[in-house]
C-alpha cells in the first residue's frame, strides 16, 4: 500500500468514497481528517477501492478502514503486513459492531476487541433537532423561549469569511474561561479549529453565527460525513448570554438541508458536563466505535 499524508488536495479522492458510504463515524468527515492532521500525521491510501487511514497515537501506527464489501480479508491482511514491517502489533480503530463481526467471520480468533463508551459518537435525527417537538424537548423549547424573550432582536447569519475574526475573538474568551492554556485536549481543538475556519472553502464547512445586538454570541460548523449524515465539529456560545447554546444548535440544524437525514454532534470523551449535554438532546443511538487488536 502507497501511503500519501492527507492535505487539501485529498479532499476529492477521498470523498469518492466516503460521501457514498454508509459509514456515520465522524472520523471519517474530511474536514476532521485534514484539520486534526497536524497532531496525527494523518496518511491515506486507496487499495481495491477501500480508503485505508494511518495515524499515530504516541509514536505508534494505528489504522482505520473504509471497505468496499468483499474485499475484506485481503485489505486487512495488507494492513497487518504494514503493521509489521513497522515492527508493532495491527491496531484498527473505529470499528463498527458490522465490521467488527465481519473481522470474527474472517479471522477468527485473531482479534481481541475493546469498546470504551466515551468515544461512542452521538446520532441524532436532524427533524428532531429541527423542530424539538414532544414532551422529551420540553426543556429545550422552555430554553428557546427564554432566550427569545430576552433576545428578541437576535440574528442568525451563515458564517462567512468576515465574520472569522469576531469568533475567535468569542472562542478566546471561551478559552479563558475553560483553561486552554492548561489542557491539551482543549489546545489541541483550538488549533483544529483554527485550520478549519481558515479553510472553510476548501474543506467544503458550513458553519453559523449567532448576533445579540451586533454581536456574535455563538458559532458552530461542521461538515458532511456521507450522502445523509452531517457532522458538528465545533461548537462555542458565550454562557453569559443565558440560552445561546441551544439557540445556535437550534438554529444550525435548521439551516441545514433536509437531505441530511442525521447529525453526529461527536463523542463526549467522558466529560460528565458534555455527556449530560449531549444525551439531553435524546440521541436517536450511540455510535459504538471499537477496537480491534491483532494478538
Amino acid at each position: 500500500m502507497e501511503f500519501r499524508k492527507i492535505s487539501l488536495d485529498s479532499r476529492e479522492e477521498i470523498q469518492h468514497l466516503t460521501l457514498r458510504s454508509e459509514k456515520r463515524n465522524c472520523d471519517f468527515s474530511f474536514a476532521n481528517l485534514c484539520s486534526w492532521s497536524f497532531l496525527y500525521q494523518t496518511e491515506f491510501a486507496i487499495c481495491k477501492n477501500s480508503l485505508i487511514l494511518r495515524f499515530y497515537l504516541n509514536g505508534k501506527p494505528a489504522y482505520m478502514v473504509l471497505l468496499e464489501e468483499g474485499d475484506i480479508a485481503s485489505v486487512i491482511q495488507m494492513m497487518y503486513e504494514d503493521a509489521c514491517q513497522k515492527g508493532e502489533e495491527l491496531r484498527i480503530l473505529g470499528v463498527s459492531l458490522r465490521m467488527k463481526n465481519e473481522l470474527e467471520t474472517y479471522f477468527p480468533g485473531c482479534f481481541t476487541f475493546k469498546n470504551d463508551r466515551d468515544y461512542a459518537d452521538y446520532i441524532y435525527l436532524r427533524e428532531e433537532l429541527a423542530t424539538l417537538k414532544g414532551k422529551k424537548f420540553q426543556p429545550k423549547r422552555n430554553h428557546l423561549n427564554r432566550f427569545c424573550k430576552s433576545y428578541p432582536q437576535y440574528e442568525y447569519k451563515d458564517l462567512t469569511e468576515d465574520l472569522i475574526p469576531e469568533c475567535l475573538r468569542l472562542e478566546e474568551k471561551w478559552c479563558r474561561s475553560n483553561g486552554c492554556a492548561e489542557e491539551a485536549a482543549l489546545r489541541f481543538e483550538r488549533q483544529s479549529m483554527h485550520y478549519a475556519l481558515n479553510h472553510l472553502k476548501e474543506l467544503e464547512i458550513k458553519g453559523g453565527v449567532l448576533l445579540v445586538d451586533g454581536q456574535i454570541v455563538a458559532f458552530t460548523y461542521g461538515a458532511a460525513i456521507n450522502y445523509d449524515t452531517w457532522d458538528v465539529c465545533v461548537e462555542k456560545a458565550d454562557t453569559e448570554v443565558e440560552g445561546s447554546y441551544a439557540m445556535i444548535n437550534y438554529e444550525y440544524v435548521n439551516h441545514l438541508p433536509e437531505t441530511y437525514v442525521y447529525i453526529n454532534r461527536e463523542e463526549d470523551l467522558g466529560i460528565d458536563g458534555l455527556r449530560k449535554a449531549k444525551l439531553s438532546y435524546q440521541p436517536h443511538f450511540l455510535l459504538e466505535k471499537y477496537m480491534a487488536i491483532w494478538i
